[in-house]
């Protein structure tokens, strides 16, 4: 299946974990449009979706960053130790 979605996050946007059918579901709340990723049906689906969610939370970490209006911030300020982090 192929997805090309552009859309801009509104002001009670969120994101969130939450369990579908026992399985760890990512969930984009984008205000008002809602995102879910779920784990593949197939073998290693699992690993499939956590690494990408570890590289979606890589690069969203360098987005905010470079958005951060204080310029010059240590990147482990937010979210230290939970491994998300990156220099960008």
């Amino acid at each position: 299946m192929s997805l090309h979605m552009v859309a801009t996050p509104g002001r009670e946007a969120a994101a969130a974990l939450v369990m579908v059918n026992g399985m760890p579901t990512l969930v984009v709340y984008l205000d008002p449009v809602n995102l879910t990723v779920q784990t593949p049906p197939f073998p290693g689906g699992r690993e499939v979706l956590a690494r990408f969610c570890r590289e979606l939370s890589r690069e969203a970490w360098k987005v905010a960053d470079r958005l951060d209006s204080a310029g010059g911030r240590h990147a482990l300020a937010e979210g230290a130790g939970d491994g998300a982090a990156e220099e960008a």
